[in-house]
């Protein structure tokens, strides 16, 4: 059986195994939470490379891709520095391919292809594909960098403005460490409500759950969101927070779904070329093995 772990900084509360199918194979996915340890990171990338056919990199870029200019990230790839033999991914490539179709492939569950008033991404360099797709069925998008990456309260209005503050910004943001880029451990449990006049203002709510998480506001009445990785627990929550409608960006197996880069992991040890696949094969697969979104009906 081919096997693909995703190694992440995130908390261990949310580790989870699994084997599911691929056209016809048999695939044992893990997700190994460190609490924010990179040095047992670091460790668990040398230790698995060669014994498993795919690995992912969780809570941490390699490289943040923009249009089509790449960053490198200091901090993702020294926790894989020691990686030789085994395909490494970190979800860039689903990003770009299953995230950027979002609304696409969800639209028979959802009715249609949806439109909103008003989009709020939390940060949208990280997740270039979602962005894209928010602002191609929205009238207006707001998007959080500023606030989610730096904590101040100041909106960038639409795709062209988060493309000029990513040139500028993303080549400084990929040499600081990683505790100053992206919540991890134990710093992904607490809930902080921020900057609510932007979540309220907008009928759709998209980028990574675990910002979303952090600075959710005690009310999202009838809003959509669009995001990854979320447990049980985490549906729970947007239920009682009053979402209408859940769509993740991978499907939900076992009653979760994983981050792309497990999921990209999976494919990758499913295709078996020993190396990372271009955005060509992606969109290949996911067309080739129905590979879709979960969208969930939470409230009326």
């Amino acid at each position: 059986m081919k096997r693909a772990v995703s190694v992440s900084l995130g908390s261990s509360s949310r580790n989870k195994s699994v084997v599911i199918t691929l056209g016809g194979q048999p695939i044992s996915l893990e997700r190994i939470g460190v609490d924010g340890d990179e040095r047992r990171a670091r460790a668990l990338f040398a230790e698995l490379d060669g014994q498993v056919d795919a690995l992912g990199v969780g809570g941490v870029e390699l490289r943040i891709h923009i249009g089509d200019r790449s960053y490198p990230l200091r901090s993702g790839l020294n926790l894989v520095k020691e990686v030789r033999r085994t395909p490494t991914v970190d979800g860039s490539g689903l990003k770009h391919t299953l995230e950027r179709r979002v609304f696409e492939l969800a639209a028979p569950e959802l009715g249609g292809m949806p439109h909103f008033a008003r989009a709020f991404v939390t940060l949208g360099v990280d997740r270039y594909g979602m962005a894209v797709a928010a602002e191609e069925v929205s009238d207006q998008v707001i998007f959080g960098d500023l606030m989610f990456a730096l904590g101040a309260p100041i909106p960038v209005h639409g795709l062209r403005a988060l493309q000029r503050l990513g040139r500028v910004l993303v080549p400084i943001v990929g040499q600081l460490p990683i505790s100053m880029l992206y919540p991890t451990g134990a710093a992904q449990e607490s809930i902080q409500p921020k900057f609510g006049r932007f979540w309220a203002a907008a009928e759709l709510i998209a980028g990574d759950f675990l910002y979303i998480r952090k600075h959710m506001p005690p009310q999202l009445a009838g809003k959509t969101v669009v995001t990854n990785t979320t447990t049980a627990a985490d549906v729970a929550l947007l239920q009682q927070r009053g979402v209408a409608w859940l769509i993740t960006t991978t499907p939900r197996l076992e009653g979760r779904s994983f981050g792309t880069n497990m999921m990209e992991a999976a494919l990758t040890a499913y295709a078996g070329l020993g190396r990372a696949l271009t955005l060509a094969e992606l969109n290949a697969l996911i067309d080739e093995l129905g590979l879709r979104p979960h969208a969930q009906r939470l409230n009326p």
